[in-house]
């Protein structure tokens, strides 16, 4: 098992300290760095600039939102920051939410998982520098009734295949990453949960004869170091308020439906109402310690060793650390905290 760094959104912290950080995580052997978008900053231009300021961690976008680029562009970018970085870039995708593809992007959030396959398929053309011609449902290229072309990519590539990981909750999402992708990346990820999410992904790799291809599982993973575990927990709750109660709608809303799917139902509820209604702190106090703690890695050393032999044998390839400490030395401490636990685990590469 490797370990990853999930920075979040550019902005939480100042510059300086976003790069000290991937810079320690560097020195420190961890895999990849991974940088998400919503409606602020934007990864790619992030990812650009982190490699320069670095030279052998891999740079991962988590994500970078499909409604908010064409897939020529994505295919693009992506071939760009891996020719700036030396072939260290890694593709995650995911279609957002109703709230930021509709609001946001102004793109009609329906039929997302149709529109993701045809997506990463005219990706795969575009890296492999073939000439992009596609008829599917929700893309035509070129346009059939206009002076536009089958083009190709100007530039070669430094890789003809980009490995693409996949930001996927339900079970037809977690298919198509067995499908198409080689990677996971997940959210809120439970061991306890985990076999019937990786079925899915096994029937998605049986389906395209990929049994034997292996896929990168990716979660994020909230990290907090301390003596208890429950004091531990309580920075986590907000986080885990935002996506089960107010990341989506009240009929929409996948992180919702994965907490109930996890045996949480009562309580997803709960935190659903509390959040809509506006009362944040109440919503917090709601989540489960239950429920934090089978999705994070709280406490001491020891104690994170153990959970992290336990995600070793739910599947889980590389832990993508995220830090909840509130200064720069604990969140640094946090990333040397989780290298001291790997190492006592056993289950590093």
């Amino acid at each position: 098992m490797r370990l990853g760094l999930n920075l979040g959104y550019w902005g939480l912290a100042s510059d300086v300290e976003n790069v000290e950080l991937v810079q320690e995580a560097e020195r420190l052997g961890y895999s990849c760095v991974w940088m998400a978008e919503a409606y602020g900053n934007d990864a790619a231009t992030v990812l650009a600039y982190l490699a320069a300021k670095t030279s052998t961690i891999e740079l991962g976008s988590a994500i970078f939102q499909i409604p908010g680029r064409s897939p020529a562009m994505t295919a693009m970018t992506a071939a760009t920051i891996d020719h700036l970085s030396g072939g260290r870039f890694r593709l995650g995708l995911g279609v957002s939410g109703p709230q930021v593809s509709e609001g946001w992007h102004g793109v009609r959030f329906d039929k997302p998982l149709g529109r993701t396959r045809e997506y990463i398929d005219i990706i795969r053309l575009a890296m492999a520098r073939e000439r992009v011609e596609y008829h599917g449902e929700h893309y035509e290229l070129p346009l059939p009734d206009g002076p536009g072309k089958a083009l190709k990519m100007i530039i070669h590539p430094l890789r003809e295949y980009m490995p693409i990981y996949l930001a996927a909750i339900g079970p037809k999402n977690l298919e198509l990453t067995g499908e198409k992708c080689d990677g996971w990346l997940a959210i809120f990820f439970d061991p306890e949960f985990a076999p019937e999410l990786l079925s899915s992904v096994q029937a998605g790799k049986d389906k395209a004869n990929r049994s034997e291809a292996t896929i990168d599982v990716t979660p994020t993973v909230p990290v907090i170091i301390g003596d208890d575990v429950d004091a531990c927990a309580d920075p986590c709750r907000g986080y885990a308020a935002l996506y089960v109660g107010g990341m989506g709608s009240r009929e929409q809303n996948f992180y919702n439906r994965l907490a109930c799917r996890m045996g949480f139902e009562k309580e997803a509820g709960e935190i659903q109402d509390l959040y809509l209604d506006k009362k944040y702190l109440e919503a917090a106090a709601a989540v489960p310690l239950e429920f934090i703690d089978r999705t994070s890695l709280l406490g001491p050393i020891d104690r994170i060793a153990e959970r992290m032999q336990v995600l070793s044998a739910a599947g889980v390839t590389t832990v993508n650390v995220s830090g909840f400490a509130g200064s720069q030395e604990q969140r640094l401490a946090t990333l040397r905290g989780v290298v001291e636990a790997l190492e006592k685990s056993g289950v590093g590469d």
